[in-house]
């Protein structure tokens, strides 16, 4: 199937008020025209360069989201170009995106990422780190920065149930964080989780917001 195909599929499948976030990693801007041609609008890059690279020789009207681990010296670069950063995994990062963000002039949406896997190689703030955090407090003192929900990976397993109950533990920690800290903010509202091979699992579990890019592009080529 085409790109334009797999995309048209994957819409029908999915519910109404579920964002796309087409993942660009390694995709030719050529690759991303097909997709955006097919009506896509909104793209995810894991590292802030080739987001950079690429935003320069695409159509403006793209929305762009950091979704990688970002590097405290790539911050700035990341502010200038991405529209969301969902990766914002310590207090520290999300206190310096804002800061380079009052720097520019801007405001940037973020997501506070959340560390649900089993595997020590996800990154992120714990569940304990969540609820302990005076959210609303934080976000008040924020200048540039405005959260606007949570981002998870689960667990790289062909085991559903425990995918699911990765990602039924977001949503219920996002609900929490919304009701004690967020009340009355419209901008609260998403939480980013699901990717290719677990995506129906994770809009069955309250997703507001996929991360595909197999299931548009294919598989990747090794180089």
């Amino acid at each position: 199937m085409s790109i334009a195909e797999n995309i048209k599929k994957l819409i029908e499948e999915l519910p109404q008020g579920v964002t796309m976030v087409a993942v660009t990693k390694t995709r030719s801007p050529e690759e991303v025209m097909e997709a955006y041609n097919a009506g896509l609008r909104v793209f995810g890059e894991n590292r802030v360069q080739e987001l950079i690279s690429k935003k320069a020789l695409l159509p403006e009207d793209i929305t762009w989201h950091l979704i990688g681990h970002l590097q405290s010296n790539k911050v700035r670069q990341a502010v200038a170009a991405a529209d969301m950063i969902e990766s914002v995994d310590t207090l520290k990062l999300l206190r310096m995106i804002d800061a380079e963000a009052s720097a520019q002039g801007r405001t940037i949406d973020c997501l506070l990422q959340v560390q649900i896997a089993s595997e020590e190689t996800k990154s992120g703030f714990s569940i304990r780190e969540m609820e302990e955090t005076r959210w609303n407090e934080l976000a008040g003192s924020l200048k540039a920065v405005r959260i606007c929900g949570l981002m998870g990976m689960a667990t790289f397993t062909d085991d559903l149930l425990k995918v699911r109950t990765e990602f039924k533990n977001l949503a219920d920690l996002f609900r929490h964080i919304r009701d004690y800290h967020f009340t009355g903010i419209s901008h609260f509202r998403e939480i980013s989780m699901g990717m290719s091979g677990d995506w129906q699992v994770a809009v069955g579990e309250g997703s507001t917001m996929i991360r595909v890019g197999t299931i548009i592009f294919g598989e990747r080529i090794k180089k």
